[in-house]
């Protein structure tokens, strides 16, 4: 049985550097899957549709929604953005881990969807510096500036719906931080329990309260069945005849 992939959900306020973490994490993982979404926006310098985003139209961003293709959505500073559901579920069931970079709003539709996805608020190290980090952007206009920085205190009150909070002082750091986080989530006992069940690994009754995993023998023994606790790395379980 082959686990399905890990869903990465990124958020964090405006000029918190979301982008650039999913950047170096999609080079330091060539096979990760990364979710193109749909926005309404206009480009900016250099994206490319298909690459960056797919822009749609309101109208056609609508058609999509009413015909459920959304994974999530999301009407951000008079703009659509959303998720397109075939192609992140597609990659999670061929077992690959696919990241999500989405704002506040969708990244809560998507915890309520997908309670085993992996959710981690990006922050900047200071309001001043996430301000300083905008306004060198130099992309948007001094009105569309101010109501950034306005939301992102409201923004950073969200952090505690997520399972984890990075600090993107320094870019590279922060993306060891989140591959730290992913690979202790890959051990997490609810995505590797397979394991046990491919292995077909039980355990057996030493007397005490507790013992410990070994393979199933070709003879019948007693036996002790599953419950779902574990204590300090040893399986309490009860006792069945077989």
């Amino acid at each position: 049985m082959k686990p399905k992939g890990l869903l990465l959900v990124l958020s964090g306020p405006s000029g918190a550097g979301k982008g650039t973490i999913c950047q170096m994490l999609r080079e330091k993982l060539p096979d990760i899957g990364y979710s193109v979404s749909v926005t309404t926006r206009a480009p900016r310098e250099g994206e490319v549709d298909g690459v960056s985003y797919f822009f749609k139209t309101v109208e056609e961003v609508k058609t999509m929604i009413a015909e459920g293709g959304l994974l999530e959505y999301a009407e951000v500073y008079g703009n659509y953005y959303g998720t397109p559901r075939d192609y992140v579920m597609d990659l999670l069931n061929q077992g690959k881990d696919v990241i999500l970079e989405i704002d506040i709003q969708g990244a809560l539709q998507i915890k309520k969807r997908f309670p085993d996805g992996v959710f981690v608020f990006i922050v900047p190290p200071s309001l001043d510096e996430l301000s300083s980090r905008i306004y060198k952007r130099g992309t948007d206009s001094e009105e569309v500036i101010k109501k950034r920085l306005a939301s992102a205190t409201g923004e950073l009150a969200y952090a505690s719906e997520y399972d984890y909070i990075i600090v993107n002082d320094i870019a590279e750091r922060a993306t060891q931080k989140v591959l730290t986080v992913m690979e202790a989530e890959r051990y997490r006992a609810a995505r590797t329990y397979f394991i046990i069940d491919e292995n077909d690994y039980i355990c057996y009754d030493s007397g005490d309260t507790y013992c410990s995993l070994r393979k199933k023998p070709t003879t019948a023994r007693r036996r002790r069945t599953w419950k779902t606790s574990i204590n300090s790395g040893i399986a309490r379980c009860h006792l069945t005849n077989e």
